[in-house]
């Protein structure tokens, strides 16, 4: 009995290890697709909103297969969906360099998708089973902490090499260095060590609000995700070099901002990190729909990717109001499923509504989107009742 806690706080570290190299791996090369990814559109293969909006809709289809999670995890344990990922990734962003047509761009685009949008379910679905409530909001924190500094080190390769590699032979480089990150954590995730031993799919009338908000937060962060950048790039002609800029001072801000955001929903709860973050993103949206000042534009992009990671407040919601942690992973892997309903139809809205009607357009129905999130967020409550704690990382 003495080795009990010895034997316990080794599986925390070695979960955590895990959990810090695959999260790094896998924000790097999505950081690298994302800094990269409308100036080489653009620049290469000359694509319009209309044809963006349709890529960056085929680009969250995988998150519509997101219940699939929830069968897979009956089979293979969540860390070793997550080496998959990390290798899935890695594939697609060197196929993505490779594109020449539209066609080509969105299939490697939807390889690389695939990879990203099982790997964040698994991931958030061993932190809400492995750590208990009141760590969890440090915990998410800290991993988005980490997705920060891999975006740092992303953005500053793209704004050095770029112009000098070019863009094809960058996306190959670094994809290809995911890829064998991958294949490398393959033999760490046979094992649930520290998990709870079964999973369930079950569905509750109880989460109706949980699986409501995040329909609502997929579809405005992929209003502004799909058609902020773009807008910066077709409207205002910014570089590539500006383009990383702008993620390599996200990542910078994010590396405290996400520690400090895990923290705050900790101490003040999640209502009200997220009632103050749907009233603030408002005001980014209209900003985008009428701002014309590039200094502006790049300001509210920043204070939008900062007001992101308050979404950790909705995980942990969830963890809060879930039944058993058997059914975290199910459950979680369907809310992507919902989320992603909006974000696969979204970009196609969007894309139609700015060629019907102009940009301005399109981000006040964002705006719209998130002032109903504001609304509904006044019904979150969570239980106060103590539970048993987690796994420790200490």
């Amino acid at each position: 009995m003495n080795h009990a806690p010895s034997h316990s706080q080794s599986n925390g570290r070695r979960l955590l290890v895990y959990l810090i190299l695959s999260n790094f791996l896998l924000h790097f090369g999505y950081r690298m697709w994302e800094a990269m990814f409308n100036n080489f559109a653009v620049e290469h293969i000359g694509i319009g909103p209309g044809a963006i909006g349709w890529i960056q809709a085929t680009r969250e289809l995988p998150g519509l297969m997101g219940f699939l999670l929830g069968l897979a995890v009956l089979y293979l344990a969540e860390m070793r969906i997550m080496a998959l990922c990390v290798i899935l990734l890695g594939v697609g962003n060197i196929l993505v360099g490779q594109s020449n047509t539209i066609p080509s761009l969105l299939l490697s685009t939807l390889v690389m998708s695939v990879g990203f949008h099982f790997f964040y379910t698994s991931s958030d679905s061993v932190v809400l089973m492995a750590v208990n409530r009141q760590d969890a909001p440090k915990r998410l924190g800290q991993l988005g902490s980490l997705g920060a500094v891999a975006a740092l080190v992303a953005t500053g390769m793209v704004y050095l090499l770029a112009d000098r590699w070019g863009y094809r032979a960058l996306f190959a480089v670094t994809g290809g260095l995911v890829a064998v990150g991958g294949f490398g954590l393959l033999p760490l995730g046979r094992t649930r060590s520290s998990l709870p031993p079964r999973r369930k799919i079950v569905l509750r009338r109880t989460y109706w609000l949980y699986y409501t908000l995040s329909f609502l937060m997929g579809s405005r962060r992929h209003i502004f995700t799909t058609f902020a950048i773009f807008l910066l790039v077709k409207e205002h002609g910014i570089s590539v070099q500006t383009t990383a800029t702008l993620f390599l001072i996200n990542s910078l801000i994010s590396t405290y901002a996400l520690q400090a955001i895990g923290r705050l929903v900790g101490r003040l709860g999640e209502r009200l990190v997220l009632s103050i973050t749907f009233a603030l993103l408002i005001l980014v949206f209209l900003g985008y729909a009428f701002v014309q000042v590039l200094a502006v534009l790049f300001a509210l992009f920043v204070v939008d990717n900062i007001l992101f990671g308050c979404n950790l407040a909705l995980v942990t919601y969830f963890q809060k109001i879930a039944k058993t942690p058997e059914e975290i992973t199910g459950n979680v892997s369907v809310e992507q499923t919902i989320n992603h309903v909006a974000a696969v139809l979204i970009p196609v809205i969007g894309g139609t509504i700015w060629q019907a009607f102009g940009s301005q357009a399109t981000f006040l129905a964002g705006a719209g989107l998130v002032a109903l999130s504001l609304v509904l967020t006044q019904f979150v409550r969570t239980p106060s009742s103590p539970e048993p704690s987690g796994v420790s990382f200490a």
